[in-house]
């Protein structure tokens, strides 16, 4: 054999090992990811095939495929019931290979999504808010990414206390989500010096709210305080201005989505403030990346839509780096690596949650609206530092480690 030719076997065998190796790194040679979310409730069009759709998004980006290991996006819908949603993943964990879970978008599945994934080192890029998945229930392979109970509710109580508006009554949709909104908003509320005078919890998906407004109406309170979010706070808004008690009662809906907006019409949401992670017209980056999703989907995203296809981004970024699909390593990339795309820019830390800055934003009035999905003046930023909850504050046993 010639020299030139040991030398090209040589090479050869090199790379082959290398392609060996790199595809050793991957479980089952797949980098598998499930985007679990509401396709056909209240919540389905925040996120729903959207975010499907987003994830996708992030994926071509690699060419669908890393380190030659295909990435492959599955989906289902837990229709917001954890038990469902708990068997869905179970069965991807266990039988279809799923490496990370994304989305979620419902708190109660969340905590048990992952309880199940802390078991199985898996991922899980959660965008539900209750602000306990980065305190009492985080965990090293869970991460939070577009907003918290804290951001938003905590935050948004807190600067309109300050405004001399303290008393409050809170309509709480009543499960995990809700309960964790309630009480942020409660707590800035007392620590303002203000008081809570009165509280409904209803059930997820209500299609009637006028007994609950009315009460809300009669206890005089300056604000009146929607502890919910999709067709919920959609159907609470419209159903208000119905009542007539946007004209004597400041009405506070912390958790708005842009299909909110876009589902009540600008003559109802008209000057409604709240905070959110992202608009899709903030800047020339988030504008470009809203095109190309409205040239998939006819619809401008939502946060959570923008935010999940930049969690799985910053995941196959990851993995990327880690050579690997493993859990524990991934997730040590993802704390190590900085976040920087069209959704936000900042750091993961130690708790999960990854810490960027917020907008108060506020609804445009129907004059001020050029055409659809115009809808958001952006009034201030709120620094990640200010936005989120202090990392010693939320209880993670992490962060003591």
């Amino acid at each position: 054999m010639t020299t030139t030719l040991r030398h090209l076997c040589a090479a050869m065998t090199a790379t082959l090992l290398h392609i060996h190796v790199a595809h050793a790194a991957m479980s089952d040679n797949v980098i598998r990811i499930g985007v679990l979310n509401d396709r056909s409730g209240a919540y389905a069009d925040l996120g729903g095939e959207g975010s499907v759709v987003a994830a996708k998004m992030a994926a071509e980006e690699f060419g669908n495929s890393i380190g030659g290991a295909p990435v492959e996006i599955v989906s289902a819908d837990h229709q917001n019931k954890p038990d469902i949603g708990l068997g869905i993943v179970r069965r991807w964990f266990d039988t279809e290979k799923v490496d990370a879970v994304a989305d979620i978008s419902n708190s109660g599945v969340g905590f048990a999504v992952t309880a199940l994934a802390k078991e199985r080192n898996k991922i899980v890029l959660n965008a539900s808010a209750s602000s306990d998945f980065t305190g009492k229930a985080c965990t090293r392979t869970s991460f939070q990414w577009v907003y918290t109970s804290y951001t938003n509710g905590y935050g948004l109580a807190r600067a309109l206390t300050a405004q001399k508006l303290d008393s409050w009554f809170l309509i709480t949709v009543d499960y995990s989500f809700g309960h964790a909104f309630a009480a942020d908003m409660r707590r800035a509320v007392e620590n303002g010096g203000g008081k809570v005078i009165g509280e409904v919890r209803h059930p997820l998906n209500t299609a009637d709210f006028s007994s609950v407004l009315l009460q809300a109406q009669a206890s005089g309170a300056k604000v009146i305080a929607l502890a919910n979010a999709g067709a919920d706070m959609t159907n609470s808004v419209k159903q208000a201005a119905e009542f007539g008690i946007t004209r004597g009662q400041a009405l506070v809906a912390p958790t708005v989505f842009l299909t909110d907006v876009d589902a009540m019409g600008l003559a109802a949401a008209q000057n409604l403030q709240f905070v959110t992670a992202y608009y899709w017209d903030r800047d020339a980056e988030s504008r470009a990346w809203g095109n190309k999703f409205f040239e998939k989907t006819g619809r401008m995203p939502t946060m959570t839509q923008a935010g999940v296809y930049s969690a799985v981004r910053h995941y196959l970024r990851a993995v990327q780096a880690a050579n690997s699909d493993d859990g524990l390593a991934v997730a040590a990339k993802i704390r190590e690596l900085p976040v920087a795309d069209s959704f936000a820019r900042g750091t993961v830390r130690t708790d999960g949650q990854f810490v960027h800055d917020m907008y108060l934003a506020r609804v445009k009035t129907p004059a001020a609206s050029s055409r659809r999905w115009d809808y958001y003046d952006i009034v201030a930023t709120i620094p990640a530092e200010q936005a989120f909850r202090p990392l010693g504050e939320g209880g993670c046993e992490l962060v003591s480690q």
